[in-house]
C-alpha cells in the first residue's frame, strides 16, 4: 500500500495534445491535492468513488478509483456497504453499475468454496459436527448432526471422501435395526458375505437388526444419509472389525 499517490496518465496520453491538462491532472489534481493533509487516502478514495458514481461515471476512470480504493484498505465488504448506502442517494441503475465494476476489481477476494461446503450446498440438512465420540470407529473423517431425538432418533451422517465406519451389528431382543434414507452424494452399503452396494441420493437401505455391516462415502465422493434408528427392546451397537483396505479397494 503506497502512502503518496502519483500519476502520469496525463502526460503519457496528452502531453503532446494538452501539455496543460496533462500538467494540472497529473501534478495538481494528483500531486498536490491527492496528497494534501486533512484526511487520509482510504477516505479519499472513498469519497471519489461515491462521487464518480453519484455523477454516473462508471467508465474506465471509475474501474481505476476503485483498484485505487482496494489498495489502499478498502475491503470488499466496505465497498459493498458504500455502495449500497450511496444508492438511495445517487440511484439504484447507478448502484448496479458500479457493482459490476467492483466485483471483477475484488473478485479474487471471494473466498472459495471448499469440497465440503459445496457438499453442504446440496443437502437439506446441516452436515454438523465432527463425529469425535464415534471416531475410533470410523476410517476417516464423518460428522453428526441430530434431526430427532424424540420419538424416532434421526441423525444426518456425513463422511468425507473415503471414510467409512467399521462393520457393526445392531442388536436387539424385539424390533431394532436401521433405516438409511441417502440424501447427497454417493457411498457403499455392505452385509457381510454380500457385495456392496452404490448409494445415491433418493436410495433407502434397511437394515434389519442382528445383520453385520458396513456404510460410507465412495473413494472419490463426500456423502450423506439420514439414519433412523427403528424403535426396538434392549437395542445396542456392537462395533466390529474396521473395514479393510482390501475390501473397500474393490469399491470404485
Amino acid at each position: 500500500m503506497s502512502g503518496k499517490i502519483t500519476q502520469t496518465a496525463g502526460k503519457t496520453q496528452l502531453g503532446d495534445f494538452a501539455p496543460d491538462f496533462a500538467h494540472y491532472n497529473d501534478d495538481v489534481l494528483f500531486g498536490e491535492n491527492w496528497n494534501s493533509g486533512g484526511i487520509d487516502l482510504k477516505t479519499r478514495c472513498i469519497v471519489t468513488v461515491v462521487a464518480l458514481m453519484s455523477s454516473g461515471i462508471t467508465d474506465s476512470s471509475l474501474t481505476y478509483h476503485l483498484q485505487n480504493a482496494k489498495a489502499h484498505g478498502v475491503t470488499r465488504a466496505e465497498i459493498a456497504a458504500i455502495v449500497t448506502h450511496v444508492a438511495f442517494y445517487a440511484g439504484w441503475p447507478k448502484a448496479w453499475a458500479v457493482f459490476r465494476l467492483a466485483k471483477e476489481v475484488w473478485k479474487e477476494e471471494e473466498p472459495l468454496l471448499t469440497a465440503k461446503d459445496e457438499h453442504q450446498q446440496s443437502l437439506l440438512f446441516p452436515i454438523g459436527a465432527p463425529n469425535d465420540a464415534y471416531a475410533k470407529y470410523f476410517i476417516g473423517q464423518s460428522y453428526l448432526a441430530p434431526v430427532s431425538k424424540e420419538q424416532v432418533g434421526i441423525y444426518n451422517v456425513t463422511f468425507e471422501p473415503g471414510c467409512r465406519n467399521n462393520w457393526h451389528i445392531h442388536k436387539a431382543a424385539k424390533g431394532g435395526g436401521q433405516i438409511l434414507l441417502c440424501i447427497g452424494g454417493r457411498g457403499y452399503y455392505q452385509e457381510w458375505g454380500k457385495e456392496a452396494r452404490e448409494l445415491k441420493p433418493g436410495d433407502c437401505v434397511n437394515i434389519p437388526a442382528g445383520v453385520k455391516h458396513w456404510h460410507g462415502a465412495a473413494p472419490d465422493s463426500w456423502f450423506s444419509h439420514l439414519a433412523v434408528e427403528v424403535p426396538g427392546e434392549a437395542t445396542a451397537n456392537v462395533w466390529l472389525e474396521p473395514v479393510t483396505d482390501e475390501v473397500y479397494g474393490k469399491l470404485k
